[in-house]
């Protein structure tokens, strides 16, 4: 993020929020290649004129380069993935996508799952039922994300186990953008439930790993902040 004490403006902003595991993965990108941002929040539940033409499918985030355009339509790209790749684009170093053709295309893969698999059984089965409700003054839907927990997340986490094969990253021998997906995504029902592993101990050792990371925990815990004031405790779902 850029220094507040300046006041200047990063060429990036971010247009969302924090608590989005889509969010935290673009910040995460940018962490990670040290590239300054700002974050400009958006109500994605009633957004704003602006935003509505920027999103076309009225999901966060959008990112802007400023350095293309201030304002308008130029310099926006909508949905995670597609910004995650231009700022590999234009920021090159440190690289996020590997370079051999198969685990590169394995990174977009798993990179996918996380957004289309993973997020919603974490996201639509867990944590919608359980925050949204406390947000509203409404009893969580504990039975739901119980199920959810206990069903829907296993053949989840059976196949991400199954893809890191004992190794410590999902696609070639470094970090990637398939490692911060599953991260963000995953620290998605973290942020309302304990997340216990043991059962799929490589996953585990990896998530604990990606929990380390900066460019990670950064973002969580601006989102875990967020939460805190609704929700003080993490429930057990086991």
């Amino acid at each position: 993020m850029t220094d507040a004490a300046t006041d200047a403006k990063a060429d990036f902003v971010i247009y969302g929020s924090p608590v989005s595991p889509f969010v935290r993965k673009v910040a995460a990108v940018c962490l990670e290649k040290a590239v300054p941002f700002d974050v400009e929040p958006v109500n994605v539940f009633d957004p704003p004129q602006w935003f509505r033409d920027i999103s076309p499918m009225k999901r966060i985030p959008v990112l802007r380069d400023r350095s293309i355009a201030a304002e308008g339509t130029d310099g926006t790209i909508a949905d995670s993935s597609a910004i995650c790749a231009m700022i590999e684009k234009k920021h090159p170093d440190p690289a996020l996508y590997p370079a051999d053709p198969y685990a590169h295309g394995r990174a977009l893969f798993i990179e996918e799952y996380a957004d289309t698999a993973l997020a919603p059984a974490g996201g639509l089965g867990i944590f919608r039922p359980i925050f949204f409700a406390a947000s509203k003054g409404e009893e969580p839907d504990l039975a739901k994300a119980r199920d959810t927990w206990a069903n829907a997340m296993p053949p989840v986490f059976d196949y991400l186990e199954s893809a890191l094969d004992g190794g410590e990253w999902f696609a070639g021998d470094t970090l990637s953008i398939a490692d911060i997906a599953v991260a963000c995504v995953l620290m998605q029902v973290s942020l309302v439930a304990e997340t216990p592993l043991d059962t799929w101990p490589a996953l585990a050792k990896h998530f604990a790993t990606m929990q380390s990371r900066p460019s990670i925990a950064k973002p969580y815990a601006g989102a875990d902040a967020a939460i805190r004031k609704v929700l003080p405790e993490r429930f057990d779902l086991t």
